[in-house]
Protein backbone atom coordinates (compact mmCIF):
# COMPACT_ATOMS: atom_id res chain seq x y z
CA UNK A 1 0.00 0.00 0.00
CA UNK A 2 1.47 3.34 -1.01
CA UNK A 3 1.98 6.11 1.52
CA UNK A 4 -0.36 8.43 -0.38
CA UNK A 5 -3.34 6.08 -0.04
CA UNK A 6 -2.61 5.52 3.65
CA UNK A 7 -2.33 9.26 4.21
CA UNK A 8 -5.69 9.74 2.51
CA UNK A 9 -7.16 6.92 4.62
CA UNK A 10 -6.05 8.61 7.84
CA UNK A 11 -7.57 11.88 6.61
CA UNK A 12 -10.89 10.13 5.93
CA UNK A 13 -10.88 8.64 9.42
CA UNK A 14 -10.10 11.96 11.07
CA UNK A 15 -13.28 13.35 9.51
CA UNK A 16 -15.49 10.27 9.67
CA UNK A 17 -14.02 7.75 12.12
CA UNK A 18 -15.06 4.13 12.32
CA UNK A 19 -18.28 3.34 14.16
CA UNK A 20 -17.57 -0.36 14.64
CA UNK A 21 -20.48 -2.70 15.27
CA UNK A 22 -18.86 -5.40 17.37
CA UNK A 23 -15.87 -5.74 19.72
CA UNK A 24 -15.60 -8.51 22.33
CA UNK A 25 -13.15 -6.79 24.67
CA UNK A 26 -15.54 -7.14 27.67
CA UNK A 27 -15.68 -10.91 27.22
CA UNK A 28 -11.91 -11.12 26.72
CA UNK A 29 -11.37 -9.14 29.92
CA UNK A 30 -13.74 -11.50 31.73
CA UNK A 31 -11.82 -14.62 30.70
CA UNK A 32 -8.27 -13.25 30.70
CA UNK A 33 -8.26 -10.80 33.60
CA UNK A 34 -11.42 -11.22 35.67
CA UNK A 35 -12.35 -7.67 34.60
CA UNK A 36 -9.34 -6.28 36.51
CA UNK A 37 -8.33 -3.00 34.85
CA UNK A 38 -5.37 -2.70 37.18
CA UNK A 39 -4.00 -6.06 36.06
CA UNK A 40 -4.59 -5.19 32.38
CA UNK A 41 -4.17 -1.44 31.88
CA UNK A 42 -5.84 -0.59 28.59
CA UNK A 43 -4.01 2.73 28.47
CA UNK A 44 -0.87 0.65 27.85
CA UNK A 45 0.09 -1.55 24.91
CA UNK A 46 -1.78 -4.85 25.32
CA UNK A 47 -0.88 -6.33 21.93
CA UNK A 48 0.57 -9.44 23.57
CA UNK A 49 -2.81 -10.21 25.16
CA UNK A 50 -5.61 -8.43 23.29
CA UNK A 51 -6.58 -6.98 19.93
CA UNK A 52 -7.77 -3.83 21.66
CA UNK A 53 -6.33 -1.06 23.77
CA UNK A 54 -6.91 2.70 23.83
CA UNK A 55 -3.85 3.77 21.86
CA UNK A 56 -4.50 1.27 19.09
CA UNK A 57 -8.15 2.38 18.91
CA UNK A 58 -6.89 5.92 18.33
CA UNK A 59 -4.34 4.77 15.75
CA UNK A 60 -7.07 2.84 13.95
CA UNK A 61 -9.35 5.85 13.70
CA UNK A 62 -12.14 4.37 15.80
CA UNK A 63 -14.66 7.02 16.86
CA UNK A 64 -17.48 4.82 18.14
CA UNK A 65 -17.56 1.28 19.40
CA UNK A 66 -20.44 -1.04 20.14
CA UNK A 67 -18.93 -3.10 22.95
CA UNK A 68 -20.43 -6.59 22.93
CA UNK A 69 -21.74 -7.62 26.36
CA UNK A 70 -21.60 -11.26 25.29
CA UNK A 71 -22.02 -14.27 27.55
CA UNK A 72 -21.60 -17.88 26.33
CA UNK A 73 -24.62 -19.99 25.50
CA UNK A 74 -23.88 -22.53 28.22
CA UNK A 75 -24.95 -19.85 30.68
CA UNK A 76 -28.73 -20.05 30.78
CA UNK A 77 -31.58 -18.53 32.75
CA UNK A 78 -30.67 -16.18 35.57
CA UNK A 79 -26.97 -17.07 35.21
CA UNK A 80 -26.98 -15.57 31.71
CA UNK A 81 -28.70 -12.43 32.95
CA UNK A 82 -26.23 -12.01 35.83
CA UNK A 83 -23.24 -12.48 33.54
CA UNK A 84 -24.68 -9.94 31.08
CA UNK A 85 -25.06 -7.45 33.91
CA UNK A 86 -21.43 -8.04 34.84
CA UNK A 87 -20.44 -7.31 31.24
CA UNK A 88 -22.45 -4.07 31.31
CA UNK A 89 -20.83 -3.12 34.59
CA UNK A 90 -17.40 -3.66 33.06
CA UNK A 91 -18.16 -1.38 30.12
CA UNK A 92 -19.44 1.31 32.49
CA UNK A 93 -16.33 0.89 34.64
CA UNK A 94 -14.06 1.07 31.60
CA UNK A 95 -15.65 4.33 30.45
CA UNK A 96 -15.39 5.82 33.94
CA UNK A 97 -11.71 4.82 34.17
CA UNK A 98 -10.80 6.71 30.99
CA UNK A 99 -13.14 9.72 30.74
CA UNK A 100 -10.65 11.63 28.57
CA UNK A 101 -10.67 8.85 25.96
CA UNK A 102 -14.11 7.22 26.14
CA UNK A 103 -17.62 8.66 26.41
CA UNK A 104 -20.80 6.75 27.18
CA UNK A 105 -23.30 6.91 24.33
CA UNK A 106 -26.83 5.59 23.98
CA UNK A 107 -28.18 7.80 21.18
CA UNK A 108 -27.11 9.02 17.76
CA UNK A 109 -26.71 12.52 19.23
CA UNK A 110 -24.42 11.06 21.91
CA UNK A 111 -22.28 9.52 19.17
CA UNK A 112 -21.92 12.85 17.42
CA UNK A 113 -21.18 14.66 20.70
CA UNK A 114 -18.41 12.20 21.55
CA UNK A 115 -16.90 12.61 18.09
CA UNK A 116 -16.97 16.40 18.48
CA UNK A 117 -15.21 16.05 21.85
CA UNK A 118 -12.51 13.79 20.41
CA UNK A 119 -13.59 10.79 22.46
CA UNK A 120 -14.69 7.30 21.45
CA UNK A 121 -18.45 6.95 21.75
CA UNK A 122 -19.02 3.77 23.75
CA UNK A 123 -22.25 1.89 23.16
CA UNK A 124 -23.29 -1.64 24.09
CA UNK A 125 -24.84 -4.59 22.29
CA UNK A 126 -26.00 -7.88 23.83
CA UNK A 127 -24.89 -10.87 21.76
CA UNK A 128 -27.58 -13.50 22.05
CA UNK A 129 -31.22 -13.62 23.11
CA UNK A 130 -30.32 -16.01 25.92
CA UNK A 131 -29.23 -12.85 27.78
CA UNK A 132 -32.90 -11.95 28.44
CA UNK A 133 -34.07 -15.44 29.49
CA UNK A 134 -37.24 -15.03 27.38
CA UNK A 135 -38.32 -12.03 29.45
CA UNK A 136 -39.49 -8.81 27.80
CA UNK A 137 -39.12 -7.00 31.13
CA UNK A 138 -35.44 -8.03 31.18
CA UNK A 139 -35.12 -6.78 27.61
CA UNK A 140 -36.44 -3.40 28.72
CA UNK A 141 -34.11 -3.36 31.71
CA UNK A 142 -31.08 -3.97 29.47
CA UNK A 143 -32.20 -1.10 27.27
CA UNK A 144 -32.49 1.17 30.31
CA UNK A 145 -28.91 0.21 31.23
CA UNK A 146 -27.71 1.35 27.81
CA UNK A 147 -27.81 -1.76 25.61
CA UNK A 148 -28.68 -0.52 22.12
CA UNK A 149 -28.78 -3.74 20.12
CA UNK A 150 -29.42 -7.39 20.80
CA UNK A 151 -28.33 -10.24 18.54
CA UNK A 152 -31.36 -12.51 18.53
CA UNK A 153 -29.26 -15.65 18.94
CA UNK A 154 -25.64 -16.62 19.34
CA UNK A 155 -24.35 -20.00 18.14
CA UNK A 156 -27.27 -21.92 19.63
CA UNK A 157 -31.02 -21.53 19.27
CA UNK A 158 -33.07 -19.71 21.84
CA UNK A 159 -36.62 -20.99 22.51
CA UNK A 160 -38.06 -18.38 20.16
CA UNK A 161 -35.49 -18.01 17.33
CA UNK A 162 -33.18 -20.20 15.28
CA UNK A 163 -29.41 -19.78 15.13
CA UNK A 164 -27.37 -20.11 11.94
CA UNK A 165 -25.22 -22.80 13.55
CA UNK A 166 -27.81 -24.98 15.29
CA UNK A 167 -30.51 -27.38 14.10
CA UNK A 168 -33.62 -25.32 13.22
CA UNK A 169 -36.60 -25.69 15.54
CA UNK A 170 -38.61 -22.49 15.32
CA UNK A 171 -38.57 -22.15 11.54
CA UNK A 172 -37.23 -18.62 12.03
CA UNK A 173 -39.17 -16.77 14.72
CA UNK A 174 -41.94 -18.14 16.92
CA UNK A 175 -44.88 -15.95 17.97
CA UNK A 176 -42.89 -14.89 21.04
CA UNK A 177 -39.86 -14.18 18.85
CA UNK A 178 -42.02 -11.85 16.78
CA UNK A 179 -43.07 -10.12 19.99
CA UNK A 180 -39.41 -9.71 20.99
CA UNK A 181 -38.71 -7.88 17.74
CA UNK A 182 -41.80 -5.70 18.18
CA UNK A 183 -40.78 -4.79 21.71
CA UNK A 184 -37.22 -4.02 20.61
CA UNK A 185 -38.70 -1.65 18.03
CA UNK A 186 -40.88 -0.03 20.69
CA UNK A 187 -38.04 0.66 23.13
CA UNK A 188 -35.49 1.62 20.45
CA UNK A 189 -33.16 -1.38 20.63
CA UNK A 190 -31.73 -2.36 17.26
CA UNK A 191 -32.34 -5.93 16.09
CA UNK A 192 -29.01 -7.61 15.23
CA UNK A 193 -29.25 -10.53 12.80
CA UNK A 194 -25.67 -11.75 12.80
CA UNK A 195 -25.63 -15.35 14.10
CA UNK A 196 -29.26 -16.09 13.20
CA UNK A 197 -30.53 -18.53 10.58
CA UNK A 198 -31.59 -17.34 7.15
CA UNK A 199 -35.23 -17.99 8.03
CA UNK A 200 -34.82 -15.90 11.18
CA UNK A 201 -33.23 -13.09 9.15
CA UNK A 202 -36.16 -13.01 6.75
CA UNK A 203 -38.78 -13.24 9.49
CA UNK A 204 -37.23 -10.47 11.59
CA UNK A 205 -36.85 -8.10 8.65
CA UNK A 206 -40.48 -8.74 7.69
CA UNK A 207 -41.63 -7.87 11.22
CA UNK A 208 -39.27 -5.05 12.14
CA UNK A 209 -40.55 -1.50 11.82
CA UNK A 210 -37.05 -0.12 12.47
CA UNK A 211 -33.71 -0.72 10.75
CA UNK A 212 -31.96 -3.99 11.53
CA UNK A 213 -28.22 -4.55 11.80
CA UNK A 214 -25.88 -7.34 10.89
CA UNK A 215 -23.12 -6.30 13.27
CA UNK A 216 -20.45 -8.77 12.13
CA UNK A 217 -21.26 -10.79 9.01
CA UNK A 218 -20.04 -11.02 5.43
CA UNK A 219 -21.47 -11.93 2.02
CA UNK A 220 -22.54 -15.55 1.57
CA UNK A 221 -22.14 -15.24 -2.20
CA UNK A 222 -18.37 -14.97 -1.67
CA UNK A 223 -18.04 -17.42 1.22
CA UNK A 224 -20.80 -19.94 1.77
CA UNK A 225 -20.83 -19.88 5.56
CA UNK A 226 -24.15 -19.94 7.47
CA UNK A 227 -23.01 -16.90 9.46
CA UNK A 228 -22.95 -14.82 6.28
CA UNK A 229 -25.79 -12.96 4.56
CA UNK A 230 -27.42 -14.27 1.36
CA UNK A 231 -27.88 -11.77 -1.45
CA UNK A 232 -31.67 -11.96 -1.31
CA UNK A 233 -31.57 -10.91 2.35
CA UNK A 234 -29.07 -8.13 1.64
CA UNK A 235 -31.41 -6.86 -1.06
CA UNK A 236 -34.18 -6.27 1.52
CA UNK A 237 -32.13 -3.79 3.56
CA UNK A 238 -32.84 -0.61 1.57
CA UNK A 239 -36.59 -0.91 2.23
CA UNK A 240 -35.89 -1.67 5.91
CA UNK A 241 -33.15 0.95 6.34
CA UNK A 242 -30.78 -1.60 7.85
CA UNK A 243 -27.00 -1.85 7.77
CA UNK A 244 -24.83 -4.92 7.07
CA UNK A 245 -21.46 -4.57 8.81
CA UNK A 246 -18.67 -6.60 7.24
CA UNK A 247 -16.51 -8.51 9.69
CA UNK A 248 -12.84 -9.53 9.58
CA UNK A 249 -13.17 -13.15 10.76
CA UNK A 250 -11.08 -15.28 8.40
CA UNK A 251 -13.44 -18.22 8.03
CA UNK A 252 -16.34 -15.92 7.08
CA UNK A 253 -14.21 -14.33 4.36
CA UNK A 254 -12.55 -17.05 2.33
CA UNK A 255 -13.87 -20.51 1.34
CA UNK A 256 -10.43 -22.06 1.91
CA UNK A 257 -10.34 -20.52 5.39
CA UNK A 258 -13.81 -21.91 6.15
CA UNK A 259 -12.63 -25.38 5.08
CA UNK A 260 -9.51 -25.05 7.24
CA UNK A 261 -11.61 -24.06 10.27
CA UNK A 262 -13.88 -27.07 9.77
CA UNK A 263 -10.84 -29.36 9.68
CA UNK A 264 -9.42 -27.70 12.80
CA UNK A 265 -12.76 -28.08 14.60
CA UNK A 266 -12.94 -31.76 13.65
CA UNK A 267 -9.41 -32.28 14.93
CA UNK A 268 -10.38 -30.60 18.19
CA UNK A 269 -13.46 -32.81 18.58
CA UNK A 270 -11.31 -35.89 17.99
CA UNK A 271 -9.23 -34.77 20.96
CA UNK A 272 -12.28 -34.06 23.13
CA UNK A 273 -12.58 -30.28 22.70
CA UNK A 274 -15.61 -28.23 21.67
CA UNK A 275 -14.89 -25.86 18.78
CA UNK A 276 -15.41 -22.82 21.04
CA UNK A 277 -13.23 -24.15 23.86
CA UNK A 278 -10.57 -21.52 24.64
CA UNK A 279 -8.88 -23.39 27.49
CA UNK A 280 -5.08 -23.66 27.40
CA UNK A 281 -5.38 -27.33 26.47
CA UNK A 282 -7.77 -26.68 23.58
CA UNK A 283 -5.63 -23.77 22.41
CA UNK A 284 -2.54 -25.96 22.42
CA UNK A 285 -4.41 -28.60 20.40
CA UNK A 286 -5.43 -26.01 17.81
CA UNK A 287 -1.90 -24.57 17.65
CA UNK A 288 -0.47 -28.03 17.04
CA UNK A 289 -2.95 -28.55 14.21
CA UNK A 290 -2.06 -25.18 12.74
CA UNK A 291 1.65 -25.99 12.86
CA UNK A 292 1.05 -28.94 10.56
CA UNK A 293 -1.74 -27.29 8.56
CA UNK A 294 -1.01 -23.56 8.01
CA UNK A 295 -4.06 -21.33 7.81
CA UNK A 296 -4.97 -19.86 4.40
CA UNK A 297 -3.83 -16.28 3.97
CA UNK A 298 -6.55 -13.64 4.36
CA UNK A 299 -5.89 -9.93 3.70
CA UNK A 300 -7.62 -6.57 3.61
CA UNK A 301 -8.23 -7.25 -0.07
CA UNK A 302 -10.42 -10.21 0.94
CA UNK A 303 -12.50 -7.96 3.20
CA UNK A 304 -12.67 -5.34 0.44
CA UNK A 305 -13.98 -7.98 -1.97
CA UNK A 306 -16.91 -8.56 0.40
CA UNK A 307 -17.54 -4.84 0.76
CA UNK A 308 -17.46 -4.37 -3.01
CA UNK A 309 -20.04 -7.13 -3.38
CA UNK A 310 -22.24 -5.90 -0.56
CA UNK A 311 -22.20 -2.35 -1.94
CA UNK A 312 -23.19 -3.67 -5.37
CA UNK A 313 -26.13 -5.62 -3.95
CA UNK A 314 -27.44 -3.28 -1.29
CA UNK A 315 -25.99 0.18 -1.99
CA UNK A 316 -23.56 2.41 -0.15
CA UNK A 317 -26.14 3.58 2.42
CA UNK A 318 -26.54 0.12 3.96
CA UNK A 319 -23.07 -1.20 4.75
CA UNK A 320 -20.66 -0.74 7.64
CA UNK A 321 -17.85 -2.38 9.61
CA UNK A 322 -17.89 -4.79 12.55
CA UNK A 323 -14.44 -6.22 13.12
CA UNK A 324 -15.21 -8.77 15.89
CA UNK A 325 -11.89 -7.98 17.53
CA UNK A 326 -11.13 -9.98 20.68
CA UNK A 327 -13.86 -12.40 19.59
CA UNK A 328 -11.83 -14.40 17.06
CA UNK A 329 -8.29 -15.69 16.62
CA UNK A 330 -8.33 -15.68 12.81
CA UNK A 331 -7.86 -12.23 11.27
CA UNK A 332 -6.19 -10.82 8.15
CA UNK A 333 -2.51 -10.11 8.78
CA UNK A 334 -2.95 -6.41 7.98
CA UNK A 335 -6.12 -6.17 10.09
CA UNK A 336 -4.70 -8.03 13.06
CA UNK A 337 -5.91 -5.55 15.68
CA UNK A 338 -7.97 -2.38 16.03
CA UNK A 339 -5.17 -0.22 14.64
CA UNK A 340 -5.64 -1.75 11.18
CA UNK A 341 -8.71 0.07 9.86
CA UNK A 342 -6.63 2.59 7.85
CA UNK A 343 -5.23 -0.34 5.83
CA UNK A 344 -8.76 -1.32 4.79
CA UNK A 345 -9.75 2.25 3.95
CA UNK A 346 -6.59 2.63 1.86
CA UNK A 347 -7.42 -0.59 0.00
CA UNK A 348 -10.89 0.72 -0.79
CA UNK A 349 -9.39 4.00 -2.00
CA UNK A 350 -7.23 2.07 -4.45
CA UNK A 351 -10.46 0.54 -5.79
CA UNK A 352 -11.98 3.93 -6.48
CA UNK A 353 -14.22 4.35 -3.46
CA UNK A 354 -14.92 8.05 -2.94
CA UNK A 355 -14.29 9.79 0.36
CA UNK A 356 -18.02 10.59 0.85
CA UNK A 357 -18.85 6.91 0.29
CA UNK A 358 -16.16 5.87 2.76
CA UNK A 359 -17.65 8.27 5.30
CA UNK A 360 -20.98 6.49 4.98
CA UNK A 361 -19.29 3.12 5.43
CA UNK A 362 -17.31 4.13 8.50
CA UNK A 363 -19.63 6.51 10.35
CA UNK A 364 -22.81 7.91 8.83
CA UNK A 365 -24.71 4.68 8.15
CA UNK A 366 -24.38 3.41 11.72
CA UNK A 367 -25.41 6.76 13.19
CA UNK A 368 -28.38 7.02 10.83
CA UNK A 369 -29.61 3.52 11.66
CA UNK A 370 -29.59 4.25 15.39
CA UNK A 371 -31.30 7.61 14.86
CA UNK A 372 -34.00 5.98 12.73
CA UNK A 373 -34.58 3.35 15.42
CA UNK A 374 -34.97 6.13 17.99
CA UNK A 375 -37.54 7.87 15.80
CA UNK A 376 -39.51 4.64 15.32
CA UNK A 377 -39.49 4.07 19.09
CA UNK A 378 -40.81 7.56 19.81
CA UNK A 379 -43.66 6.98 17.37
CA UNK A 380 -44.54 3.51 18.66
CA UNK A 381 -44.49 4.59 22.30
CA UNK A 382 -47.35 6.97 21.56
CA UNK A 383 -49.66 4.07 20.67
CA UNK A 384 -48.16 0.86 22.08
CA UNK A 385 -47.75 -0.04 25.75
CA UNK A 386 -44.93 -2.23 27.08
CA UNK A 387 -45.68 -5.83 26.21
CA UNK A 388 -46.49 -8.21 29.07
CA UNK A 389 -46.54 -11.29 26.81
CA UNK A 390 -44.70 -14.38 27.97
CA UNK A 391 -43.12 -17.30 26.18
CA UNK A 392 -45.70 -19.70 27.62
CA UNK A 393 -48.62 -17.51 26.59
CA UNK A 394 -47.51 -17.19 22.97
CA UNK A 395 -45.55 -20.40 22.34
CA UNK A 396 -46.66 -22.79 25.05
CA UNK A 397 -48.51 -25.10 22.70
CA UNK A 398 -45.71 -25.30 20.10
CA UNK A 399 -42.53 -25.55 22.17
Amino acid sequence: MTTSFLDRAHAVLRDTPVADGHNDLPSAMRTKAGYDLDAVDLAMDQSALLHTDLDRLRTGGVGAQFWSVYVPCHLAGDAAISATLEQIDFVRTLIARFPDRLQFASTADDMEAARAAGRIASLMGAEGGHSINSSLATLRALHQLGVRYMTLTHNENVPWADSATDEPKAGGLTAFGTEVVREMNRVGMLVDLSHVSTDTMRAAIAVSEAPVLFTHSCARALCDHPRNIPDDVLATLPANGGVAMATFVGYFLLPAAKAWAEEADENGRAHGFHRLDRSPEATACRQAFQADHPRPHVTTATVADHLDHMREVVGIDHIGLGGDYDGTNYLPADLSDVSGYPNLIAELLTRGWSEPDLGKLTWHNAVRALRDAEDVAKSLQRTRRPSTATLDQLDGSVR
